[in-house]
């Protein structure tokens, strides 16, 4: 008799800490334990997200965000999958490029925001270029670690039936180094989504993002406001994870079918 592959059940566990966090917090706050002002009651923090979501302002910083967030990852994938290609299968553009790609990959990405703002002062390009850098790292190596992973007798095999160099990109070596290029996505979606954040925060001058929804809550002392766009944020960000993982499965199953 067939066995049916039973669909995946709700993982309830990992709620535990979070609801338990919550009960403590409400809690605390019925009994008077902490400071209204500074730590404010789970239903506080719920009227305000109530609030926010029916402001023009709140859905117009989740735009704003996600766009620069969306726009530096296609950019910093694209970059980093062509240049871990290029100096995985060029051994010139590996004497040329790598070198300096291994000491400028050990600056912190935040010192290079000095340089940025210099040029492209605080605004939405200087936003977007930061979290490009810190898409094309993660993602230039894993790609180039793919590809230094075939082995060279399917190179070779390429070779005798003549393979032309766009058709040995499209049938060997973006298949053979997808499952990394996939974990180099998945974490430059990662780091797309907190360099995100962090240029908002960094960068504050114009604009509007979800970062300076936190700014105002700051500069308003309304604890409430801070908290709802911590959430919003973490909400977002596990989102964004969740959909990289979803592709990445599906991909890889009609890679493996076909």
């Amino acid at each position: 008799m067939a066995h049916t592959k039973s669909s995946p059940s709700f993982n309830w566990r990992g709620w535990v800490i979070p609801v338990l966090f919550i009960l403590l917090w409400a809690l605390a706050s019925w009994q008077h334990w902490l400071n209204p002002k500074l730590i404010p009651a789970p239903s506080a923090v719920l009227h305000v997200g109530w609030q926010q979501l029916f402001t023009a302002a709140f859905w117009q910083g989740v735009g704003a965000s996600l766009l620069r967030d969306l726009s530096g990852f296609a950019v910093g994938s694209f970059l980093g999958i062509a240049f871990g290609i290029l100096i995985g299968v060029s051994r010139w553009a590996s004497y040329l490029l790598a070198p300096s790609f291994n000491v400028l990959r050990q600056v912190s990405l935040f010192a290079w925001l000095p340089l940025i703002s210099t040029f492209l002062d605080y605004g939405n390009s200087a936003k977007v270029l930061f979290i490009t850098l810190s898409v094309f790292y993660p993602v230039a190596l894993h790609t180039l670690a793919g590809v230094n992973a075939i082995p060279l007798q399917q190179y070779e095999v390429a070779r005798v039936y003549q393979f032309s160099p766009w058709q040995l990109l499209r049938k060997l070596i973006l298949p053979a180094a997808a499952p990394q290029i996939f974990v180099g996505l998945q974490l430059g979606l990662i780091f797309a989504w907190l360099a995100t954040i962090g240029s908002e925060f960094l960068l504050a001058s114009y604009g509007v993002g979800l970062g300076n929804i936190v700014i105002n809550g700051r500069a308003a002392q309304d604890v409430g406001l801070i908290v709802f766009g911590l959430l919003t944020i973490g909400i977002i960000g596990v989102g964004l994870n969740s959909v990289a993982v979803y592709l990445e499965r599906r991909w890889l199953v009609w890679r493996q079918q076909g």
